[in-house]
């Protein structure tokens, strides 16, 4: 959720810093901080926008960190951002992650005389290494590191001294490796201005950057870590003439899903021990949930093979059959309660997939075989071409698995994919922007898309909006519906078709307006709805996938029109990297 940069070299590294921390801003933060060296250490704290103070900071040298903040202990606040100094204010340290027992440790400091101003886990790791420095910084971290309980990605800079010392315990840091100069990163966006080449830190590491180059080690022993190549450009982070993210990020899915369908069937061998489960456990949180949903309806109704999806926070409450499947989805690879789960599952003798979006994420390094979507960079907090990118893995896995049954389905979402993008929404718009309530139903595959509907409403319009599978509506939602609720309805010709559209007619009798997606020449769908979106003619399967790109584009579109900002939504962050 928060993030860190730190940058050594022969740049301005307060520059570097600020220029990171904007590239991370997806990550969600309420204040962000930097420090450099030059001998001395030099701070600038900030609440808000980072590109509201781009231009206030002027600090010297060419070492530095910076940090973006989300407030977990202690309000958003100058004195709680970070970086945070000991007592003589000569070390500083920015730290993403939870001390578990900071408040034994602060009240033992106390004790020794230390001082504190804010009301945060992190400030009492300088304090900590205060005691233990005597010149040697890295020896200084290593010896308090043991006292840390919970996840911790730290990085520490000294004054008079020109490196950087990070550690990592739970939380992700990236090292870049540049000509006569290296980046720190929780993940790669904010290196890609200035090296391709980065080093994938692994719990327990401690890695000192000098300008003579970096040393990375387990406990004393100095290791070796492979140098692995970022697969994305610098161009792939930048907006390219679109006016939100979100927006270009929409318009990439077609792109995006044929890539990834190609992923999944260039590795069709690691797929051999899904195909002979006995069942099979998806675990996963939000968008990445209900796109696992999709997938457990197909390789139920399509290989036979019994599949749930548990939240990931849930998992642990639930038993696991040993040797049983578990796949683990994440954007990011670092969801924390994902990577806890599959920790879990491994424990208990599962077989672990992981589906992710990021070579050599955390979530990689626990599971035992991982599969790949070919989403690029999504700097968006609200997912949509990673729900995409998601879903067309899982159905070209089903359709591996199946001997080719989904092919025509893959074929046609391919080919009208484009067009669903460019439906007219406006009209649902103008319906949909001044409610309070919405509520999104569906039925079979439609449901898990209603309910990724509902959420891209809620996370980016403010809106409250649920989605419902439709025959739970008389089992309490209808109480909701009046005037003044509008009802978004997935209704695609297939097997749900009949009592789907016998629950419009529910839902009209009520007088709550219709939003209604359905196949274009559809007489009856289109009569019953105040406003009907058209889809091009497509198998079930199809239709439902190209109803959650309209999905998106209504939610984008109302948020527009409302004003919000779609790319930063409030109190929301796009890794979640804590429990």
């Amino acid at each position: 959720m928060c993030g860190i940069v730190g940058y050594l070299g022969y740049r301005n590294a307060a520059e570097v810093c600020m220029e990171g921390l904007l590239r991370l801003e997806y990550r969600g933060y309420d204040s962000f901080g930097i420090a450099t060296v030059s001998p001395e250490i030099s701070i600038f704290k900030e609440t808000g926008k980072i590109s509201a103070a781009k231009d206030a900071v002027h600090l010297k040298g060419t070492c530095g960190i910076g940090h973006t903040r989300w407030a977990t202990h202690g309000v958003p606040s100058r004195t709680n951002a970070h970086p945070f100094t000991d007592c003589t204010g000569k070390i500083a340290v920015v730290h993403n992650g939870i001390i578990e027992n900071y408040a034994a440790l602060k009240r033992d400091l106390e004790k020794r005389g230390h001082t504190f101003v804010s009301e945060t886990d992190t400030e009492v790791i300088p304090h900590l290494i205060e005691e233990k420095y005597t010149g040697n910084l890295r020896e200084a971290v290593s010896k308090i590191l043991p006292l840390l309980e919970g996840a911790y990605a730290i990085l520490v800079i000294a004054e008079g001294t020109g490196e950087i010392v990070a550690a990592r315990k739970g939380s992700p840091l990236v090292l870049g490796v540049g000509d006569r100069e290296y980046v720190f990163a929780s993940d790669g966006l904010p290196i890609l201005d200035y090296t391709r080449k980065v080093i994938y830190l692994e719990d327990g590491d401690l890695a000192e950057v000098t300008p003579a180059g970096y040393t990375i080690y387990q406990g004393k022993k100095p290791v070796e870590r492979k140098v692995s190549t970022l697969e994305w450009d610098a161009a792939d982070v930048r907006k390219g003439g679109f006016a939100h993210y979100m927006l270009k990020e929409m318009y990439e899915q077609p792109e995006v899903f044929s890539n990834t369908v190609h992923s999944i069937a260039e590795n069709a061998a690691s797929l051999c021990r899904i195909r002979d489960a006995r069942s099979i456990t998806i675990v996963a949180c939000g968008t990445s949930a209900n796109a696992s949903t999709v997938f457990a309806y197909l390789m139920e109704s399509v290989c036979g093979i019994p599949t749930r999806v548990v939240l990931a926070s849930e998992f642990k409450y639930f038993p696991t059959p040993k040797n049983d499947v578990v796949i683990a989805v994440s954007q990011s690879g670092e969801t924390a309660d994902t990577i806890s789960a599959l920790k879990i599952a491994k424990e208990r003798g599962a077989k672990t997939f992981c589906l992710t979006n990021v070579l050599g994420s955390s979530l990689t390094r626990v599971a035992e075989t991982t599969l790949y979507t070919r989403a690029g960079p999504e700097v968006s907090v609200a997912a949509t071409k990673s729900f995409t990118a998601q879903v067309a893995a899982f159905m070209e896995m089903v359709n591996t698995i199946s001997g080719g049954m989904l092919k025509k389905d893959i074929a046609e979402i391919q080919r009208y994919l484009p067009e669903a993008l460019d439906c007219a929404v406006d009209s649902a718009v103008e319906l949909v922007k001044e409610a309070s309530t919405l509520l999104y139903v569906g039925r079979g595959l439609s449901y898990p898309i209603s309910m990724e509907g509902a959420l891209k409403m809620k996370e980016i319009s403010y809106i409250h909006a649920e989605g419902y599978a439709a025959g739970e509506l008389k089992h309490g939602p209808f109480a909701l519906l009046s005037k003044e609720t509008p009802v978004v309805a997935v209704c695609l010709p297939g097997s749900t078709y009949p009592v789907m559209m016998s629950n419009l007619k529910e839902i009209k009798a009520r007088s709550a307006p219709e939003v209604v997606i359905g196949c274009m020449g559809d007489i009856d769908a289109e009569e019953i709805a105040d406003v009907f979106i058209p889809l091009p003619k497509v198998s079930e399967t199809a239709g439902v996938i190209l109803a959650s790109v309209v999905l998106q584009m209504l939610a984008y579109k109302t948020a527009v029109a409302l004003g919000t900002d779609m790319d930063m939504p409030r109190n929301l962050a796009k890794s979640v990297t804590v429990e």
